[in-house]
């Protein structure tokens, strides 16, 4: 991607483990926004006869494939979070797939702007310039810690180590534009979603390209 790579008025919305992108880019939805999930994404390269098995199977060995083909995700995850070297290798192999199906997606997706959602935004050094605000859900470490452990039946020390692998979240907030903070009821966060949303509607209306204006 090259800065301002996109025609339409767009969003990059991050956030720690656990702290609610999904149930964000969820309710942006819901209200009309054009959704592109680079997860999802790297998902379907990750698939059985996904664009990127032929070169991860020829890097890594297909021990670092399922018996379908595809990416075995946990025997991935146990290798960079131990191994740097690796980690930057499937990430080569990762990453510009990545953002040549998301220019495709940008294009198709009808909407009344476009978010993507990037859980690696500030560690990937490239969204900050391409979009035209930076939206961060934020919410206590240990509230992260409590939802990704209820979510996904992890101890507390796993998902610290999978926190340590991600931007602080004094990173984060850094480079936010306009931050959510998720540590209240549904409706509450609803509400913060939408009255974004009218501000955002109101950006996309009058320019594809704001301004930095920090909040």
């Amino acid at each position: 991607m090259t800065e301002k790579a996109f025609n339409r008025f767009s969003v990059g919305l991050t956030g720690g483990i656990g702290s609610g992108k999904s149930a964000v880019a969820d309710l942006l939805a819901k209200q009309g926004a054009a959704i592109i999930d680079t997860d999802q994404i790297a998902h379907a390269l990750t698939a059985p006869g996904g664009a990127a098995m032929s070169s991860i199977a020829e890097q890594f060995g297909n021990n670092f494939l399922t018996p379908e083909g595809a990416l075995n995700r946990a025997a991935m995850r146990e290798r960079v979070f131990s191994d740097a070297a690796a980690k930057r290798q499937l990430e080569a192999i990762l990453h510009p797939l990545i953002r040549q199906q998301t220019r495709v997606e940008a294009e198709r997706v009808s909407g009344s702007y476009l978010v993507f959602v990037v859980p690696l935004l500030v560690e990937s050094g490239r969204w900050r310039d391409t979009v035209d605000r930076v939206l961060v859900v934020d919410c206590s470490e240990a509230l992260q810690i409590e939802r990704v452990m209820r979510r996904s039946q992890l101890s507390a020390e796993q998902v610290r180590a999978i926190m340590a692998t991600q931007a602080s979240r004094e990173a984060r907030l850094a480079v936010a534009d306009d931050v959510i903070v998720n540590d209240q009821a549904l409706d509450a966060l609803e509400q913060a979603v939408a009255a974004l949303h009218q501000r955002y509607l109101a950006l996309a209306a009058t320019s594809t390209s704001v301004p930095e204006c920090k909040h």
